[in-house]
């Protein structure tokens, strides 16, 4: 049986900020809660005939800022969703949180309610960076959500963190990377700020380093996290022993997941081996008022099973091996055999395991497109 995660989207913003394109919408004075949980649970109720597994494997709340919720209102929400499907023992549990929207009372009650992992967007502990992101809290707000999340109880924690920032340095952005180890989180989402379409940024683009010094960051930060017992396991995800995320390795390892919420989408395995993808209406006021939430459901078409396959899976430091390959896309190693060989003799990936080899990995886009 294929596994299968669930994804939550939580919309609402206290506003939008200038680098990100994600469907995100700037809050009511009051937040709609129970509509917005009951819309949840019809969706997901419109989607349970498209499951086949018997259970969730992890879910994640994520946003928009999904920590703008009330505790009971997440209460509320996983209660519905665990009395329609019953969850895996040991579930993994993630809400996103914005240090700038986090109450340690709320920090007790999502504890409480199930959550398990939590995942703070920090992107920089740098006061004047945080400014230039747009950010709504300072360096402070994002020590004393740490600290809070850890008084919760809450084990697991992610730290988001950007590199790559307009003006930054090598020593600034090292001793921000520095900074987050130092609160010794369970994992680390470090990556570069890229300027994407439909953005404030991308209107009026902020100067960011040069690639000679965008490459020492990288080199040097990667070197930093392996210090302090940070492995990469994915492009820019950095875990301690035992602590990867398994809401995101189901992703990349090409499972399935329920997406419900404003403009999530989903991934779907039907009996005999079809793949279904789910999208649901994007805007939060249409989602609440719908009676029927999904916009489409697109089958995958084999001949882009292959390239969407390799998308998610070579992202893998480790990869995986083709057993799995086979299990997820229904199709047999011997039928890409042939570029698959192509690939090896270039020295970018592993004869005999769904990988890269590290010059590979550094190519990553090359190779990827290669299944195209």
């Amino acid at each position: 049986m294929i596994p299968l995660s669930l994804y939550i989207h939580s919309p609402w913003c206290i506003r939008k900020c200038p680098y990100c394109d994600f469907n995100s919408h700037q809050a009511p004075d009051e937040l709609p809660e129970q509509a917005y949980v009951d819309a949840v649970l019809r969706d997901f109720d419109a989607d349970l005939p498209l499951v086949q597994a018997t259970s969730i494997h992890s879910v994640f709340i994520g946003g928009g800022t999904p920590s703008l919720m009330s505790g009971g209102a997440v209460q509320s929400l996983l209660d519905g969703l665990r009395a329609r499907l019953p969850w895996a023992a040991g579930a993994e549990v993630t809400l996103e949180a914005n240090p700038g929207a986090s109450e340690a009372n709320r920090f007790k009650a999502y504890a409480a309610a199930g959550i398990n992992r939590l995942s703070l967007g920090v992107q920089s502990f740098d006061d004047q960076h945080l400014q230039r992101l747009g950010r709504v809290h300072g360096r402070q707000d994002a020590l004393a959500a740490f600290a809070m999340a850890r008084e919760a109880g809450i084990q697991r924690i992610n730290i988001d963190l950007m590199h790559g920032l307009s003006e930054q340095t090598i020593k600034g952005a090292l001793a921000d990377l520095q900074q987050a180890i130092d609160l010794g989180p369970e994992h680390i989402s470090w990556y570069q700020l890229t300027i994407e379409q439909n953005t404030a940024f991308y209107s009026q683009p902020p100067v960011l380093p040069d690639e000679t010094v965008l490459w020492d960051i990288q080199q040097q930060g990667q070197a930093l996290l392996a210090a302090a017992g940070y492995q990469q396991y994915e492009v820019s995800a950095y875990a301690k022993v035992g602590e990867m995320s398994r809401h995101n390795l189901n992703y990349w390892q090409f499972g399935d997941y329920v997406g419900v919420g404003p403009g999530a989408h989903g991934k779907l395995t039907q009996p005999g081996g079809d793949i279904v993808r789910t999208r649901k209406h994007r805007m939060p006021d249409r989602y609440l008022a719908a009676i029927i939430h999904r916009v489409e459901s697109t089958p995958v078409v084999a001949s882009e099973l292959v390239f969407e396959f390799m998308l998610n899976a070579l992202r893998l430091r480790d990869g995986c091996d083709w057993t799995l390959f086979e299990v997820h896309t229904g199709m047999d190693r011997a039928s890409i055999a042939p570029l698959w060989a192509d690939l090896v003799k270039k020295e970018w990936v592993l004869p005999d395991r769904v990988a890269t080899t590290p010059v590979g990995y550094q190519y990553l886009n090359r190779v990827v497109e290669a299944f195209l």
